[in-house]
């Protein structure tokens, strides 16, 4: 059933997080449902079915049938468009050349760039504060703190 709400989720084009908020259930849940960890209660699947009105019980709960209710207009469902409207987008107008950001413009502003780049920059002392600490984050969810020594 994990992968049946992993594609309801896919289908709706929404994170998981989102997702868990429109069911009004907590994102842990779904996280946790994702991962295999737990399986899906019958709340889970009782609030897919009552906020997703469109979506077949039998394929929900069994994997039987098809992913919509028949008669359902999958086109009328809203989908969410992710941070950039990548979903908007279409073909024909990605290969057009913008009329606001010709190419030599871009040379031009990329040449001067490289003109500044063996400056000195005088740091802007901006009061006396002072660190205290310095922690940093890996991707493997560990960390490392760092204190300064007393002067």
């Amino acid at each position: 059933m994990k992968d049946r709400i992993r594609r309801i989720i896919e289908s709706e084009n929404i994170p998981p997080a989102k997702f868990a908020d429109r069911l009004q259930i907590n994102r842990a849940v779904i996280s946790h449902i994702l991962n295999g960890r737990n399986n899906p209660s019958l709340d889970v699947v009782s609030k897919i079915l009552s906020v997703m009105t469109y979506i077949n019980p039998d394929w929900l709960i069994n994997g039987t049938g098809n992913m919509y209710k028949d008669g359902a207009n999958v086109k009328s469902i809203p989908k969410k468009t992710d941070l950039f409207g990548l979903n908007d987008a279409k073909p024909d107008n990605l290969s057009e050349k913008s009329e606001y950001a010709p190419e030599n413009d871009l040379k031009i502003s990329a040449n001067r760039h490289e003109n500044n780049v063996n400056q000195m920059i005088d740091p802007i002392i901006r009061s006396n504060k002072k660190i205290t600490q310095i922690i940093i984050y890996y991707d493997d969810n560990s960390f490392e703190t760092f204190i300064p020594r007393p002067s």
